[in-house]
């Protein structure tokens, strides 16, 4: 096992890069931080390049890694540096991203979560690890939308990404077109007058559930294209309920 002291070891400098798009782009992986991701990663057999842990942290765990994937040692300065926060887990693993190559033509079946331009990474973390205990297929988020493969979104989703198919920068107004084709629901979610209580919705077993940014709501051309924009009522005062909230009641819901 190789045992890296330095930050500017090549290897600690490419698991810094990938706290950045450019980073991820260019190695074509990202990064999981702390025992509880990689576990997950390593159950449902991601394509994993390396596994970084500290000397406590690799007594801990190596006898969880496979033989086989690559395990590298690093000292309490170098994970604090490849984790930029001061009191990392001191367990990583490099993953490589998955294919973003998905045309929805081909979607028959199960539920899907299409984000609009939803751009907080807790948010769009929240709502993939939401779908993904809704039972939904998959979740694809508009460009515009949060990179969910951005360490704090990752943190978020706590590995619902190797749950479900989640699909990055897609044109919503084209997958809306597809999904329709194949005999999908869409449901988009506003409150203009024309918006219905969910409550009065009854799905079929195939559709897709839209959200909107969270300060502008969902682009005025798809709701003019879904089969129904649905609301919320609700008895409170509050002007708006968060997204993520409100896409977790919507997704139980409906599905």
């Amino acid at each position: 096992m190789e045992i890296i002291t330095s930050n500017q070891n090549s290897r600690v400098k490419i698991w810094t890069s990938l706290q950045t798009a450019k980073g991820r782009e260019q190695s074509g992986s990202y990064l999981l931080d702390g025992w509880h991701l990689v576990q997950e990663a390593l159950n449902q057999a991601a394509p994993i390049q390396a596994v970084i842990a500290t000397e406590a942290q690799m007594a801990a765990h190596l006898i969880d890694v496979p033989q086989g994937v690559p395990a590298f040692q690093v000292t309490e300065e170098v994970a604090r540096h490849i984790a930029k926060t001061n009191n990392p887990q001191g367990i990583f693993a490099q993953t490589s991203l998955p294919n973003n190559s998905f045309d929805p033509k081909y979607i028959h079946s199960g539920s899907w979560l299409l984000l609009d331009e939803i751009q907080d990474p807790g948010n769009a973390g929240t709502l993939i690890r939401t779908a993904d205990a809704a039972g939904f297929e998959g979740v694809a988020l508009s460009a515009g939308s949060a990179d969910p493969f951005n360490p704090k979104v990752v943190r978020a989703m706590q590995g619902s990404q190797f749950h479900l198919k989640v699909v990055k920068d897609v044109d919503l107004a084209a997958w809306i077109d597809a999904l329709e084709e194949n005999d999908y629901d869409v449901f988009g979610t506003t409150l203009s007058a024309t918006s219905v209580d969910y409550k009065t919705i009854v799905p079929e077993k195939n559709f897709a559930l839209i959200l909107g940014n969270e300060g502008q709501g969902m682009k005025a051309e798809l709701q003019a294209k879904t089969t129904a924009n649905l609301h919320i009522n609700f008895p409170g005062k509050a002007e708006s309920l968060n997204v993520a909230v409100a896409g977790g009641i919507l997704m139980f819901a409906l599905n």
